[in-house]
């Protein structure tokens, strides 16, 4: 329920509140379109983060299954043996899109090929074929968490937007305009009063 401020009923206050109403009541349609725009926004992002999330779980089975088949042909200790001395560096470059005033992240990463230091012929092709899987399906790792962390983000600022609409909604513009009804009321209250004693006043003065 609507609750008329705590302000002193004159002119001024009225008019400033008046204006407080415009105010409140602009930036609640511009805060109403960013949510719409924001939530339209992530549900497109959202078929498309679920489509990539299925085609990276799909290449990680394929990648799996490439390693258990490297596992069943060779000693567990050499397939250890032969993962730790493959290996190479990366550097992920982190840049950032604006979206909707929210700062989607991007990930990229730069080109620089594993080597592969353990000796072929005591490991299976198969491992081969596992760790080179598993090398490219990085960036697609890589992006889905970038795509991912977005979406997070997104749904943290349709939030807060949501919040500020309701507030705005549903508390202070209809306290302001209480507060419009209140003051309005008491000014024409404090003019009827006032009309009614100048009447008292010059039928005082008629009578002498």
């Amino acid at each position: 329920m609507a609750k008329a401020l705590n302000v002193n009923p004159n002119r001024m206050e009225l008019s400033r509140l008046k204006k407080r109403v415009v105010t409140a009541k602009r930036g609640h349609k511009l805060l109403k379109d960013k949510q719409d725009a924001l939530i339209k926004e992530f549900m497109q992002k959202v078929r498309e983060v679920k489509r990539l999330r299925e085609e990276v779980e799909d290449e990680l089975h394929m990648c799996f299954q490439s390693f258990q088949m490297a596992r069943a042909q060779t000693l567990p200790s050499m397939i250890e043996q032969a993962l730790l001395m493959a290996g190479g560096e990366t550097t992920v470059k982190t840049s950032y899109q604006n979206v909707m005033s929210v700062y989607i992240p991007h990930y990229a990463l730069e080109d620089r090929p594993v080597k592969l230091s353990y000796g072929l012929g005591s490991s299976p092709g198969s491992l081969d074929v596992a760790l080179e899987r598993f090398n490219k399906i990085i960036r697609r790792l890589v992006e889905l968490a970038a795509e991912e962390k977005g979406l997070k983000l997104m749904a943290l600022e349709i939030e807060r937007t949501r919040r500020r609409v309701n507030a705005l909604e549903h508390v202070l513009i209809p306290n302001f305009t209480e507060t419009i009804r209140s003051i309005s009321m008491k000014l024409e209250e404090n003019e009827r009063s006032t009309l009614s004693r100048l009447m008292v006043v010059k039928e005082i003065v008629r009578s002498h």
